[in-house]
């Protein structure tokens, strides 16, 4: 055989090699159908996604109920649409029952998790709707109301959650106290405990008990806030316990990383929730809330919903350590 002969035979080989591979790429996996190819969603201007300022005036006793805000937050009830993405992993989640942590309840539940929320007895007719959609999704629901100021309240979550679950995959620190206060005269040593027990001490006593039953591959995400990088002057407590979250992100992430566990952070900008009505801002403020963000309008729980789901998710495996903010342009992290 000529040496033309012979790469003519090897450009053959290679050639109908390539082929095959391609061809059983394209081609669905024995036994398997091929899934149906999604309809194209419309591009749609995120500017004018939802509602800007000026907001109505209203308050609320703390903590405070999305159903009767107005307008009412959009936790993705009718917009999010899962893909298996955690089907068989068991989260509990803080704050379920309204903003960033009902977001991800219904997100969790529609990717194939069941889920275990947390509230305060006050927010049980919120937390009984997120239920309900979890429910719906085909998923196990479990609600544990209580007040995570306590410290053996917080050990018996992780215990109620790991029972009604079966187990323990994916943790969302995600509660929060705020109230905004003009001046640190105005923030009382009970207020002040008030909020560092809620969003400091919760997360240290929850990811404690929570760790013997964390496997690798496990999760732990936090809530921090745009407050941990740029902080207002009438949210001196609250800001620096979202540092700390920021912080303790970090550092766990490090600790943990060689057991296979991860650990990030969601740093949401303003973002409409019942924290702004129940005393996180001052009537002034909510009149024109997010309306200083380059998008002019405050976030909506559900667009931080899939940010929450990749956190979570195994291909984001390389992930850990970070903070994953969500602020309509105006920059941190």
């Amino acid at each position: 055989m000529t040496t033309d002969d012979m790469n003519s035979s090897r450009r053959q080989i290679v050639g109908g090699a390539g082929f095959g591979l391609a061809a059983a790429a394209a081609a669905p996996a024995l036994g398997q159908a091929a899934a149906p190819a999604a309809a194209a969603q419309p591009l749609r201007n995120p500017a004018d996604a939802y509602p800007k300022p000026p907001f109505q005036r209203q308050s609320q006793p703390w903590p405070g109920l999305a159903g009767q805000m107005q307008p009412r937050p959009d936790h993705g009830e009718n917009s999010y649409r899962g893909s298996g993405r955690l089907t068989g992993r068991r989260a509990l989640i803080t704050g379920g029952d309204s903003g960033m942590g009902r977001a991800a309840a219904i997100a969790y539940a529609r990717e194939g998790a069941d889920v275990a929320i947390n509230y305060l007895p006050a927010e049980e007719p919120d937390a009984q709707e997120v239920i309900a959609l979890i429910r719906e999704a085909g998923r196990k629901g479990v609600a544990i109301p209580g007040d995570l100021r306590e410290e053996a309240f917080c050990r018996r979550l992780v215990e109620d959650a790991v029972r009604g679950l079966g187990g323990l995959d994916i943790v969302v620190c995600n509660a929060a106290r705020q109230q905004t206060r003009a001046s640190i005269l105005d923030v009382s040593s009970e207020d002040f405990d008030a909020t560092m027990r809620t969003n400091i001490y919760a997360p240290f006593w929850i990811i404690k008990a929570a760790l013997p039953h964390l496997q690798p591959g496990s999760a732990i995400i936090g809530t921090t806030s745009e407050q941990a990088y740029d902080p207002s002057p009438e949210l001196y407590d609250y800001a620096q316990t979202k540092a700390a979250t920021m912080n303790y992100v970090k550092s766990l992430a490090k600790q943990l990383a060689s057991k296979g566990i991860r650990v990030n952070g969601v740093a949401p900008g303003p973002i409409w929730t019942p924290l702004q009505v129940s005393g996180g801002a001052t009537m002034e403020k909510l009149e024109t809330f997010g309306g200083q963000t380059p998008m002019g309008r405050p976030g909506q729980p559900a667009e931080l919903g899939s940010i929450y789901v990749q956190l979570a998710a195994a291909d984001a495996s390389y992930a850990t350590g970070q903070v994953y903010g969500s602020a309509g342009g105006s920059g941190q992290p």
